[in-house]
């Protein structure tokens, strides 16, 4: 087993700092877990091995002089390749990016290494975000560390992958729809969406600009809660308008009891058509776990959340259409060699450059925005994504927290689900918190008992209480880990290190 299978970042940044074992050795376990491991998984797009040791070795270099290092030192952070950094490819999973070099680093990419993380690779993902699967990626698909037959949802599988491989111990995803909890679901890890404009998007490649949000991955709840301290450290981005001051510390409150807190549980969700058996299961086992330490369930309603996903495809293709307009084949992009016209190198580059469902969602955002058409749907989702907004201010005024799935079944087999509309209906339990822009986590639940496959919940709280999120993520997380029904670090099948 490697060092990363059996350490929390916590464990590794303060080994790091005793002197226990170096940076470079954690560096260089996290390596070797890749190169034991990935070739099965391909969660890695491009391991940044000089990237990685250079940082090492300034974190050693500096704890030999007696500098005090920061708190996640020595802790190996992989990166969607949605994300810039420089010394790195930023290729989206497209072949329209597959050469871009990245000018500059995304401000929470920074943020995580000025907080002393060895940034060891760049991640899969699909293409430019748009799916669920991480099957729509050009450089291949990502497998499910549980099952290599299996996805491991998307689009930020390979960064939810590697951290339940163990071949790091923190990663960054992106999350429009889901895109954070759903793979976090499906791999058996911690995945966090922050409320929107909590981490900055500076540096990160725009799918649906008020939809979009970064957050992090861990084997664990504290992890998660380190990862959004170094996010949010530095408050305010003054390079991402949509950016706030949220001056937290996500571990003061960590342990703090939930008896007497109380949790909407939503009959619609738990009834859900499509709700597999043994996810259910899960939910109702989270609730017992909460109402055991004290917290008081109490049944909610979302009355508008029904449409938040038909709210969703049309807004997020309409600022699809207009953020991805930018990839012509001119400014940026995969160029079509031999073109006679200027009209005819950015037709054949972007038809060239952007795969089948990248073109899909682009061709939808063009229909909606077209006249005649914007008022009848653009307007109306907009309006509906009001009254989703309300209906959840509704709710939180009744509860602290909202516990359902995050995942209507476990991770599916590649190419089972080949309708567009059906793999839509993945992301059926997590968009609504995308399109009311209030945070949401998924915490792992240990096996399923059908399918032998990771289980999991999601909470969703009230904008801008993602601290107290991560108090109730933490209670279920405890109430499991009182039943040995937490799943085990390290999921993969690779060799000893």
């Amino acid at each position: 087993m490697s060092l990363l299978d059996e350490l929390s970042a916590r464990q590794i940044a303060s080994g790091v700092q005793a002197g226990e074992f170096s940076a470079e050795e954690v560096c260089r376990a996290s390596l070797d877990a890749i190169a034991s491991r990935d070739a099965e998984l391909h969660a890695c797009l491009q391991v940044l091995e000089e990237l990685a040791l250079a940082k090492a070795r300034e974190l050693d270099r500096d704890r030999a002089a007696g500098r005090a290092l920061p708190p996640l030192a020595g802790v190996p952070l992989a990166v969607k390749d949605n994300m810039n950094l420089i010394g790195s490819r930023t290729t989206c999973g497209s072949r329209m990016l597959e050469d871009y070099e990245s000018p500059y680093t995304a401000t929470c990419v920074q943020r995580m290494l000025d907080a002393g993380c060895l940034p060891i690779a760049k991640t899969n993902m699909d293409e430019f975000a748009f799916g669920s699967s991480t099957e729509t990626s050009h450089f291949g698909k990502t497998a499910n560390p549980w099952d290599a037959e299996r996805v491991p949802g998307g689009s930020s599988g390979g960064s939810a992958a590697a951290v339940a491989a163990g071949e790091v111990t923190l990663a960054l995803g992106s999350d429009t729809g889901g895109s954070i909890r759903q793979p976090a679901a499906f791999c058996g890890v911690v995945g966090l969406k922050p409320t929107y404009g909590a981490v900055s998007r500076y540096g990160v490649v725009a799918f649906g600009s008020s939809l979009d949000q970064v957050g992090p991955f861990g084997r664990r709840v504290e992890d998660v809660a380190l990862a959004m301290n170094a996010l949010l450290g530095e408050g305010h981005d003054p390079m991402d308008a949509t950016s706030q001051d949220c001056p937290v510390d996500f571990l003061e409150h960590l342990e703090d009891p939930v008896e007497g807190l109380r949790v909407g549980i939503i009959a619609d969700f738990i009834d859900a058509e499509g709700l597999s058996g043994e996810v259910r299961s899960a939910v109702l086992g989270a609730a017992e776990a909460l109402a055991d330490q004290g917290a008081e369930l109490v049944d909610v309603s979302l009355p508008n959340v029904a449409d938040s996903i038909s709210a969703y495809y049309v807004i997020g293709p309409c600022e699809a259409f207009s953020n991805l307009a930018r990839f012509d084949g001119v400014r940026y992009g995969y160029q079509e060699p031999g073109c006679a016209t200027l009209a005819e190198q950015s037709a054949k580059s972007r038809a060239h450059g952007f795969g089948a469902e990248a073109k899909r969602r682009q061709m939808l955002g063009a229909y909606l925005l077209s006249s005649g058409v914007y008022e009848r749907y653009y307007h109306k989702a907009q309006k509906a994504r009001t009254l989703i907004t309300k209906s959840y201010e509704r709710a939180f005024e009744e509860v602290d927290v909202l516990l359902l799935p995050s995942s209507p079944r476990t991770a599916f087999k590649f190419g089972e689900i080949s309708d567009p509309t059906q793999m839509y209906l993945s992301d059926m339990f997590t968009i609504s918190s995308n399109i009311a822009g209030n945070g949401s986590v998924s915490v792992p639940l240990g096996l399923g008992e059908d399918s032998g496959l990771p289980v999991a919940v999601q909470l969703q709280g009230p904008a801008f209480k993602d601290r107290r999120l991560l108090t109730f993520a933490r209670a279920v997380e405890r109430g499991f880990e009182a039943e040995g029904r937490v799943a085990p670090a390290f999921a993969g099948k690779g060799g000893e290190l």
